[in-house]
């Protein structure tokens, strides 16, 4: 499989968001006239390609990690929320 446009552009995005003003919810928006939810549900499956790994691996191992934290936390937060 070969990135597409959008996929390197997804990337290119994450590599450099920070440099946009404004938050990051609304850049999503306009820059690619999706929801924050979608491109988050497009971005996670990106970055489980050996594409997007091979393309830039140091942002994709970043990104892979930060999304695996987040859903640490999350498990970790149910798992005390059920036991009380």
């Amino acid at each position: 499989m070969t990135l597409s446009d959008r996929d390197l552009a997804f990337l290119a995005f994450e590599g450099e968001w920070r440099r946009h003003a404004g938050a990051k919810e609304e850049a999503i928006r306009a820059e690619f006239d999706i929801t924050p939810a979608r491109y988050y549900q497009l971005l996670g499956r990106l970055i489980d390609t050996p594409e997007a790994l091979a393309h830039d691996p140091m942002l994709v191992r970043r990104l892979r990690r930060r999304r695996d934290d987040a859903a640490e936390l999350h498990r970790s937060r149910v798992g005390r929320s059920v036991g009380r």
